[in-house]
């Protein structure tokens, strides 16, 4: 089993967790396709429940014989992304990536550097913003027979200061696994636990304490049932008494529809509910 990258020793949890809840916005959609020539297009729109709307089109051209990847993002704010990648080029396991960024209305501009090195048993990175700061991000995991450990910084070179540090322990099965992190300057600490039961059912939970804001622990659990090959559904709750729910199917091959809905159980006879749906075509 790889060693996953420092963001990612949570990941299985996070997942099961976060994603493929739909009310979040009050609706989604995402267009898919694929070219033969290697291009890739995506397009994103999101209408959020205070009616704002969002929408992104992105273009990406791959060239695996080269481990070339070059990616262009517009979006409705206009804003202009540039990513070029570079992965096993340079030295087996390591990929760089350029971003530059660039906002016509105001002039801004943005170019940061990322490099990745990925090993059996260690997975490292670098995240350097070139022109604010100049700041570097760095993190670093080592695992051994399932057991990780890893731990993250970040350094302002105008300043000369360090701007943030965390750190993290993991272990991962094919079936479960668990994870602590401490964040934010060590100050923010996070038990996850992530169970695939069996071929149709997973579950997780986490449990996080902000050692700031006093003694209050915050806890979330989530379930995830595959109702057969198509279509799954999920369901999650935290301390809050927040409930949500969602439901994923694949109408047919491209088409993929999902809907959810959030619940505060300790308000039920207030407007505090949302409701949303995601469409996702794919060619």
């Amino acid at each position: 089993m790889s060693v996953p990258a420092f963001s990612d020793i949570s990941k299985s949890a996070n997942d099961l967790l976060s994603k493929d809840f739909y009310h979040l916005s009050a609706g989604t959609i995402e267009v898919k396709s694929n070219t033969p020539n290697n291009v890739a297009f995506k397009v994103t729109g999101k209408n959020s429940h205070d009616k704002a709307t969002s929408g992104a089109l992105e273009g990406k051209y791959s060239d695996k014989s080269l481990g070339l990847t070059l990616t262009q993002t517009w979006n409705t704010a206009n804003a202009l992304d540039t990513k070029i990648e570079l992965a096993d080029s340079l030295a087996k396991g390591l990929k760089a990536e350029t971003v530059f960024q660039f906002l016509p209305v105001t002039n801004n501009t943005g170019a940061k550097l990322n490099l990745t090195f990925k090993q059996s048993a260690f997975h490292g990175r670098a995240f350097f913003d070139l022109l604010k700061g100049p700041t570097a991000n760095v993190d670093a995991v080592i695992g051994h027979e399932g057991f990780l450990a890893g731990a993250s910084a970040g350094y302002n070179v105008q300043k000369a200061a360090v701007t943030g540090y965390s750190a993290a322990v993991g272990y991962v099965a094919p079936a479960y696994s668990a994870a602590v992190t401490a964040t934010d300057n060590l100050s923010v600490f996070a038990a996850s636990y992530y169970h695939k039961v069996n071929p149709n059912v997973e579950a997780s939970a986490k449990a996080v304490w902000n050692s700031k804001s006093g003694n209050t622990v915050g806890l979330e659990v989530a379930s995830k049932y595959r109702l057969d090959p198509v279509s799954f559904a999920k369901a999650k709750i935290n301390d809050r008494g927040v409930a949500a729910v969602a439901y994923n199917v694949l109408l047919r091959p491209g088409v993929t529809v999902g809907i959810g809905a959030s619940f505060d159980t300790q308000k039920i006879d207030q407007a505090t509910h949302k409701v949303g749906a995601s469409f996702t075509f794919e060619s």
